[in-house]
């Protein structure tokens, strides 16, 4: 039997802010976060300079040395937005968080980048003296979700999500999916990332970065016929999903259902993207949904400011909706969090619909005319929409896609 699955904690780090209200209120400021990292200068043949970074968050002080020493940064916003997701769903104490009952489906899109360095040193080198005991852990592309299961003593099954940009909505839909069709009844999902020179480097190399160093807060500018490429940022989203039975029982608030997920790939090219398969995602998460196109209030897209990124999803979701579906994208606050967005971003839509209110897409000016103009753009300010249902959508190298739809509770 079909479970219901809701979302009863939410937590987050990001470049808006390191706790959920402060960050959605920042959303209303109309300000990206978005500056100029002079760490990047040192780097010969990098084009661009600009990040988003995450404001507001500190390393929790009761996170002494024996539990820092498997974590990277990943791992530590992961494990301290999960602790406070749990404590907002009322969990945190819980003994069920140490059954067989509750898992963890969370992912990066790679271990942290310091420790890599510290384990191949041993090669360049030809000495250990950076290696030690939690090196690979640190560096392992399932570090954010061992991390928390060792955490908090979790029992249930673990499911990693390393897959590059959807690796946080990844985790949110195999969690659902979890709980939905009955092992789990308690997921703790999401997904973190950190920022680094090297992660900038390689969408450097794509020539896929924003080169307006001078003006940061003109950039990323998606779906706008002068957009120049995307933008690098760091942050961590953690929601506990439960099933509704369950966090009824118990007299849990309820933030909001997952009614919708669905995911596929692209099978065609390992970075370029694929709108008949965007497309099919949307419809797939709107048929597990048991909903129609109409039923959607608001879009929040991928939306990272790249030339062809932006012109495939932007067509794919009006051949899906075929209307002017609100739409806007939250990436052009925070830059691209890649395995953190898919979190961040369902925690910030989900905020907007409870509120009624919908961010614009910032630095959007001039609608590229291949950026399928008949859609609903929300522009230069939020917009008030009462909805009951809104979807999510992200999309990652290797072809990898996804769709969340989020009903109002």
């Amino acid at each position: 039997m079909t479970r219901r699955v809701v979302i009863t904690g939410m937590a987050l780090a990001s470049p808006l802010g390191s706790t959920v209200d402060s960050a959605f209120n920042r959303l209303k400021e109309y300000k990206n976060c978005v500056r100029y990292w002079e760490e990047l200068d040192r780097f010969d043949k990098l084009n661009t300079r600009l990040v988003a970074t995450v404001e507001g968050f500190e390393t929790p002080k009761h996170f002494d040395r024996k539990v820092l020493r498997s974590m990277g940064p990943i791992s530590i916003m992961s494990v301290a937005t999960a602790e406070e997701a749990l404590k907002d769903a009322g969990l945190l104490e819980n003994s069920l968080i140490q059954s067989n009952k509750t898992g963890v489906s969370y992912g990066s899109s790679s271990g942290s980048l310091n420790a890599i360095f510290d384990f191949y040193s041993m090669y360049v080198d030809n000495k250990v003296k950076n290696l030690n005991s939690a090196s690979y852990i640190k560096m392992m592309s399932q570090t954010a979700a061992v991390n928390i299961s060792l955490y908090f003593k979790t029992h249930g099954r673990l499911i990693p999500t390393s897959t590059a940009c959807t690796s946080g909505s990844l985790g949110v839909g195999y969690g659902y999916e979890a709980i939905k069709d009955g092992y789990a009844d308690i997921m703790i999902s999401g997904g973190a990332e950190e920022i680094h020179p090297t992660q900038i480097g390689v969408f450097d190399t794509l020539y896929a970065t924003s080169t307006l160093n001078d003006t940061p807060s003109l950039t990323p500018k998606p779906f706008d016929k002068d957009r120049d490429g995307l933008v690098i940022g760091e942050g961590a989203g953690t929601l506990i999903l439960e099933e509704y039975e369950h966090a009824k029982t118990r007299g849990a608030k309820i933030y909001a259902e997952i009614v919708g997920f669905a995911t596929n790939t692209d099978g065609t090219h390992i970075t370029n993207p694929n709108k008949d398969m965007m497309r099919e995602v949307m419809k797939d998460s709107l048929k597990s949904a048991n909903l129609s196109s109409k039923d959607i209030g608001y879009v929040n897209a991928h939306g990272t400011g790249t030339y062809r990124g932006d012109i495939a999803e932007s067509n794919a979701t009006y051949e899906t909706f075929k209307r002017n579906v609100p739409i806007s994208t939250i990436k052009s606050y925070t830059g691209h969090t890649l395995g953190a967005c898919g979190a961040i971003e369902s925690i910030l839509s989900i905020q907007m619909m409870n509120n009624n209110w919908f961010c614009p897409t910032l630095n959007l000016k001039n609608i590229d005319p291949e950026c399928a103009p008949e859609l609903g753009y929300i522009i230069s300010e939020g917009k008030e929409i009462e909805t009951q249902y809104i979807m999510n959508n992200n999309f990652a190298f290797g072809g990898i896609n996804t769709s969340l739809i989020f009903k109002r509770v």
